[in-house]
């Protein structure tokens, strides 16, 4: 089944965390990886396209990156920059779900989780109303 540990469509990371650290030994910030991802995204021209500061309301994760697109396609590029952007950053992902429906992908890298959605599957799930108290930033949309 798809998303499951063991299979090609989930990758589990190496390390608890999923910070780069350089060789000088320090990490880069959710900040910092949600902005990269952000910028991935971009690329691909998502309809919408914002972060959700998390920070002090959650415990499993400081940010979301939410990213909706046209068509399942689109949904996969933006997913696929992403991952590229955030590879080439050595940011490691700690789980991928949903690439096979391209409906709701859900990329986990700890600190900061991408959900990037078909356009009418964001609506309905509507992640904002759900973190209402969250500050966002909107950047496209």
């Amino acid at each position: 089944m798809a998303g499951q540990p063991g299979t090609p469509d989930c990758r589990i990371a190496q390390r608890p965390d999923c910070q780069r650290e350089p060789e000088g030994g320090t990490a880069i910030d959710s900040t910092a990886v949600v902005k990269l991802a952000a910028d991935a995204a971009a690329t691909v021209k998502p309809s919408y396209l914002a972060i959700l500061d998390l920070r002090g309301l959650c415990t499993f994760t400081d940010h979301f990156l939410i990213a909706s697109a046209t068509s399942a396609r689109q949904v996969r590029a933006i997913a696929e920059r992403v991952e590229e952007q955030l590879s080439r950053a050595e940011v490691r992902m700690s789980h991928r779900e949903g690439v096979g429906e391209a409906q709701w992908i859900l990329l986990d890298y700890h600190d900061v989780v991408v959900h990037i959605f078909a356009d009418q599957t964001r609506e309905f799930y509507d992640l904002e109303r759900l973190w209402a108290d969250a500050p966002k930033e909107q950047l496209v949309g």
